[in-house]
């Protein structure tokens, strides 16, 4: 029954995101099946941080789309999440979940779980609520000064919105968990997210695929074509490396160190 609850609930809630032009059609149908064995498997404590991230985001970037709207051309897409981001966000998640349900007397998928998904809300904090900085970012690898959303930029509001980001995520988890250890575990996904997101930021700094559009003299995600309608060329990093691989690596990382940072606290 869990389980049949589960898969309705994802199915409802991805309805209402695309009707809500938070997801598109195939993030729809991807959130659905991501979302539903998520809510079946794990029950609330699981969907508890799959919508704390999904609510956060989606809203952050409502109410920021039109400080976005000028850095558009940056960003590899826009605001309404198709399958892959949406896999890359929570693919890690429906892993664990299934990994969880076999060993239920294991807390460790759970804490890679609250690691995956620390990263990728502070990582997309960051992203909504670092537009706001009134200081241009520094990239991470140099402190060279760039423009606003070039990919490896990172600033101290940034930053702050980096740790606001997990360290929700790290308060939700810890919730249903006050008996047994919710200091170690709010500190393991808070530390993990924060871990993760700044990875993402280094990868993007280095070795994420960016490209360069001619007509606009910018630099940009987008491939094969810039939003101006230009043809864009790549000028570094590796070519299957995009933002989506990047993310979740980044969640990853974050699941891993999250795991390790709960190891040694125990």
């Amino acid at each position: 029954m869990q389980i049949l609850i589960g898969f309705l609930a994802g199915i409802l809630i991805s309805l209402a995101a695309w009707r809500a032009r938070s997801l598109s059609r195939s993030g729809a149908f991807a959130a659905a099946l991501t979302g539903g064995l998520i809510f079946g498997l794990g029950g609330l404590p699981w969907a508890a941080l799959l919508l704390t991230f999904f609510i956060t985001s989606s809203a952050l970037s409502k109410i920021f789309k039109q400080r976005k709207t000028i850095l558009s051309e940056k960003f590899a897409k826009g605001s309404q999440r198709d399958w892959q981001q949406v896999l890359a966000n929570s693919s890690l998640g429906s892993l664990l979940v299934i990994v969880a349900f076999a060993q239920t007397e294991n807390l460790l998928p759970w804490i890679a779980y609250l690691g995956a998904m620390a990263t990728v809300n502070a990582d997309t904090w960051a992203t909504e609520l670092g537009v706001l900085s009134r200081k241009p970012p520094r990239l991470i690898t140099n402190g060279q000064v760039v423009e606003a959303g070039t990919s490896g930029g990172i600033s101290f509001f940034g930053t702050l919105a980096t740790l606001g980001g997990a360290a929700i995520i790290g308060v939700v988890g810890a919730a249903f968990y006050l008996g047994v250890g919710a200091w170690p575990m709010w500190l393991a996904a808070t530390l993990g997210g924060v871990g993760g997101s700044l990875l993402d930021s280094l990868l993007g700094a280095t070795v994420q695929a960016i490209y360069f559009c001619a007509d606009c003299q910018k630099e940009t995600e987008r491939y094969p074509v810039h939003s101006c309608g230009a043809e864009t060329r790549q000028i570094r990093g590796w070519g299957w490396l995009n933002n989506d691989w990047v993310n979740f690596i980044a969640s990853l990382v974050g699941a891993i160190l999250s795991a390790l940072v709960w190891y040694l606290l125990k």
